[in-house]
């Protein structure tokens, strides 16, 4: 009973039926029955949790097209990020699990994931949508708007130029492969090439678009890429002014 108190004090939120609070925090590892764990409630909690950032961002940023949207959306809903917050409130410490997993000096990112998720079911079934949506944004508006930010100053293909031109023999050119669709919508594969070598290809509704993203592709195959500890992509070891990712004019 302590360790709900506990728990419940750690989510800012006081269940009605503590039931439900247990139950999310219920590992199946300490059950007969799968069904009695918290696995049921993190496959609707990830729901709610991807329903509550789409709204929010399609009311935050009405300029931003689909695209965007779901770039900034993929830079924070991840078990990465999900895990982040989890270990933050310490939800690892009410998880109930059962004996081969007592003494863990760390829990699995998938574990940390799945407890965050299977809480914002348990109080969205407890309180409805406004509690579930109160937790999510006091712990994602943050690194939504870094997000955000980042995208809008990213310019892979400025870096990936950078960094051609200090580590590799040529310059990076970029081959258009593919182009679907009607005059007024269509989609664009590019690939970049560098001294022979071409790396994963990229779709995007411009060939402006459809560069940075196989730039970005080609940056990750390099290694170059890294996420900061919010899950932003940063690039790696290259932290000199010129060397910062601006935005594209």
């Amino acid at each position: 009973m302590q360790e709900l108190e506990a728990a419940q004090e750690a989510l800012g939120y006081q269940f009605k039926n503590l039931d439900i609070l247990r139950e999310s925090l219920t590992h199946a590892s300490v059950t007969d029955n799968r069904l009695q764990s918290n696995e049921r409630l993190e496959f609707l909690g990830d729901s709610i949790l991807g329903y509550v950032i789409c709204q929010y961002l399609y009311d935050t940023f009405p300029e931003e097209l689909e695209g965007e949207l779901t770039k900034i959306k993929s830079a924070v809903v991840s078990r990465r990020i999900c895990a982040k917050i989890s270990a933050k409130l310490k939800l690892g410490d009410y998880l109930i699990v059962g004996k081969g997993m007592n003494g863990r000096s760390a829990l699995p990112q998938s574990i940390l994931a799945g407890v965050y998720e299977s809480v914002i079911a348990a109080l969205y079934i407890d309180g409805g949508m406004e509690p579930a949506r109160d937790f999510i944004l006091k712990h994602m508006v943050k690194r939504i708007n870094e997000a955000a930010t980042s995208n809008h100053q990213q310019n892979f293909k400025s870096a990936l130029q950078h960094y051609a031109q200090r580590a590799m023999p040529t310059n990076p050119s970029y081959l258009l492969l593919d182009e679907k669709g009607p005059d007024h919508s269509k989609c664009f594969e590019v690939c970049v090439e560098i001294d022979g070598q071409r790396f994963e290809s990229a779709w995007a509704n411009s060939k402006k678009e459809a560069e940075q993203a196989a730039a970005k592709a080609a940056l990750t195959q390099l290694g170059m890429l890294e996420e900061d500890e919010d899950g932003i992509l940063m690039l790696k070891d290259d932290p000199t002014p010129e060397n910062v990712i601006e935005s594209e004019t």
